[in-house]
């Protein structure tokens, strides 16, 4: 019998033979190949980073804040995302270009446009620059305290109701105040189908929100809450600046009577910072456009004329391209600092804090 197996040991042992010709080296007696090494871990995400309130910088300086980039998910909206870390609805719009507000997307990052210049007026009282739709506010500093600015994002009036420009003051504060409607409010809001009455009670359907401070203006202008606050920084009002009603509580308590009260259009801002020179262009309010372009330019030049130093050459290609964007980041006009693109590649990735409670947030 074994004489009739002999065959079968001879062809195995050809056929092995044969294989090793055909397979490189010694693959038939290798060990299985390790499993792939796992990717690395992705960078921490950091804490979000303060908006709101930061260290006054020097006089020759006017960049406060910091850029951040967020991380969505599948339900975010922009107005989830401007509640969430204390920024307006216009402003992030402007900065995310081609993101669509509704639906951004599921894992879509999304910059927090949270760095500011500050704007060309007196570091005193409240500074409210109109394009922007966005409030300063220059606290007198405690004795031995560094001196802060606190911002905070706002509605502006819309078109054929725009909020006023000038210097003017707190006059009076009012908690829980009643609304009387103007008449011309009433008129527009019945041809429109919508009728108020003639004195809204305090409450959770008064548009006032729970704090208001008339400013000594013609014309009833106040700085109020608001029973929407999904609605911030937008063109929304009466002439009125309204904010967030956390915002608001805060301010009320802080801002005296007499406060000054500056009211400023300044769509075009320039800042220094660390050597560097920052540009910073908002689209201007609907009703300026038209004079917009040359005033840009004219605008940028004058004020680069009084921070640009002999080491801080602009760039006019890199200036006009902002210009264009209108994103309202501050990016650097010197050739060789960082533009747009790389600003926005060092942000730091911040923490998604968004939640969706805003649609049912009881009224302030």
């Amino acid at each position: 019998m074994p004489a009739l197996r002999r065959p079968d040991r001879l062809l195995r042992t050809a056929l092995l033979a044969l294989l090793a010709g055909l397979l490189p080296g010694c693959i038939l007696f290798q060990e299985p190949a390790p499993p792939p090494a796992p990717p690395p871990a992705a960078a921490p995400l950091k804490a979000p980073l303060e908006t709101t309130r930061f260290a006054l910088p020097d006089a020759a300086s006017g960049v406060i804040g910091e850029l951040q980039v967020v991380r969505l998910r599948g339900k975010d909206t922009l107005i989830d995302v401007a509640l969430a870390y204390q920024l307006g609805f216009d402003e992030l719009v402007e900065a995310n270009p081609g993101v669509d507000p509704w639906l951004p997307g599921e894992g879509r990052e999304i910059v927090l446009p949270s760095r500011f210049v500050l704007p060309d007026a007196p570091r005193q009282g409240i500074v409210l620059n109109v394009p922007l739709k966005r409030l300063f506010y220059f606290p007198k500093p405690q004795h031995g305290a560094p001196a802060e600015v606190y911002t905070f994002p706002v509605s502006i009036g819309r078109e054929g109701w725009a909020t006023p420009f000038g210097l003017t003051r707190v006059a009076s504060k009012k908690k829980d105040p009643v609304w009387r409607v103007p008449l011309s409010v009433r008129r527009e809001h019945a041809q429109n189908g919508d009728p108020l009455p003639a004195v809204v009670p305090p409450g959770p359907d008064n548009p006032l929100g729970a704090y208001a401070m008339r400013l000594a203006i013609p014309g009833d202008y106040l700085i109020h809450g608001t029973n929407k606050p999904a609605g911030i920084g937008i063109r929304a009002s009466h002439g009125c600046i309204r904010m967030n009603p956390a915002h608001i509580e805060w301010l009320f308590q802080q801002v005296p009577v007499g406060t000054p009260v500056r009211i400023v259009n300044q769509p075009v801002l320039v800042g220094a910072s660390g050597g560097d020179v920052l540009l910073e262009v908002h689209p201007p309010l609907e009703e300026d456009k038209a004079r917009h372009g040359e005033a840009a330019q004219r605008e940028v030049a004058r004020k680069l004329a009084k921070v640009a130093g002999r080491d801080a050459v602009p760039d006019p290609e890199r200036i006009a391209r902002i210009i264009s964007e209108r994103r309202g980041i501050p990016v650097s006009v010197v050739a060789g600092r960082p533009d747009l693109a790389a600003a926005v590649a060092g942000a730091p990735r911040v923490a998604n804090i968004v939640t969706y409670d805003w649609f049912d947030e009881p009224a302030q």
